[in-house]
């Protein structure tokens, strides 16, 4: 079944009479497109039949090479307001009642198909195509391992370079190197020293690594589509005793994260496993973010591992476990596993270790 044939048996079980999608995640996991977003609007409307595309007339030519779904062309001195007339007429002859919006279209982009659909429902995304992306196959599964491996390979690369007189940046050079020496796209490289490491998401800059530093690195790229996620400790020499104290609280938060981590499990009691070790060894105010996100074509994507989330864990879900701890002008501590969430618990997909990496070159 392709993922179009998903969606078009979710929207019967809801009840969805069309989806409207912009250029995003949302519309390159449905059709494999990625066409250029700017002002003018570029739509993919889907009913239970029928599909059609919005499209400028300058992109037609580009996105004409990529699906041979129906296109609807306007122009700028036209505009789009009589080609979205003519794709609600032609798609379906019956009223549309319920309508699915992506929820990251451009509000005015939006507004041009709802303000033509002012009787029916208007939702976002979350419980058609996106519930449906949470929800990892086989074949994308077995692509995020190959990614979680080439993100550990990065890791140790950083780490073997790792030396007092280097600057952040040059770490992060060579994570970005490691990932495009293995096919993938660098997304991203957070290299923190010493008290830049209590900032969650340090830009990386020019700060020289010296003795004793702590260094938190968080890293990431995409291969095939989709992405990896890793972050790991490390200190140039040995770690001083409160950073011991606070490592071991963090690894203690994650583990109690990965125990709740099962299918069935509401999203926000692992969020509430992690987070009750840190608040009860008196750190709890220095956690200030949320214990974790999915993964997958997008950095960040549902689920979300947070306090309020009332999702329910799935097989087949994959999502991070990131628990820390972040001590203003003195250091920050975060360990973080990427898991595929299966029958029998989470499977993590990191071989690396989580113990603290001693750098003594």
């Amino acid at each position: 079944m392709t993922n179009l044939d998903k969606l078009r048996e979710k929207m019967g079980d809801q009840n969805v009479d069309l989806i409207v999608l912009s250029p995003g995640a949302n519309l390159n996991w449905l059709l494999g497109v990625n066409p250029h977003a700017d002002e003018r609007p570029l739509l993919f409307f889907l009913t239970l039949t029928s599909s059609a595309f919005l499209v400028p007339e300058l992109e037609a030519e580009s996105l004409r090479q990529h699906t041979d779904i129906d296109f609807y062309c306007w122009s700028d001195a036209s505009g789009p307001s009589k080609a979205v007339d003519n794709i609600l007429a032609d798609l379906e002859k019956y009223s549309y009642r319920t309508i699915i919006v992506d929820d990251t279209m451009r509000a005015d982009h939006a507004a041009l198909v709802e303000d033509k659909l002012l009787n029916s429902n208007r939702f976002f995304t979350g419980t058609t195509i996106g519930a449906l992306r949470m929800r990892k196959d086989a074949t994308e599964q077995k692509i995020l391992r190959v990614n979680a491996h080439q993100a550990d390979q990065a890791m140790q690369k950083a780490w073997n370079i790792i030396k007092p007189g280097l600057t952040e940046k040059n770490i992060a050079l060579e994570i970005q190197d490691s990932f495009s020496d293995q096919g993938a796209l660098p997304q991203f490289s957070i290299v923190a020293s010493g008290s830049n490491s209590a900032f969650p998401h340090h830009q990386t800059g020019s700060r020289v690594l010296k003795e004793g530093d702590t260094i938190l690195i968080d890293l990431g790229g995409k291969f095939e589509g989709y992405s990896s996620d890793i972050t790991r400790m490390s200190n140039v020499g040995p770690p001083t005793k409160d950073y011991a104290l606070v490592h071991q609280i963090v690894e203690d938060a994650i583990c109690a994260a990965l125990e709740a981590a099962y299918p069935g499990e509401i999203a926000k009691n692992v969020d509430k496993a992690a987070r009750e070790v840190i608040e009860k060894a008196g750190f709890g105010k220095y956690f200030v973010h949320r214990t974790g996100h999915g993964l997958g074509t997008e950095v960040h994507e549902p689920p979300f591992i947070t306090s309020t989330s009332e999702t329910i864990l799935e097989p087949g879900m994959v999502f991070s476990i990131e628990p820390g701890i972040y001590m203003p002008d003195k250091f920050g501590v975060r360990l973080e596993e990427v898991i595929i969430l299966k029958d029998s618990g989470p499977e993590i997909l990191s071989k690396i270790p989580r113990e603290l990496k001693v750098i003594t070159n």
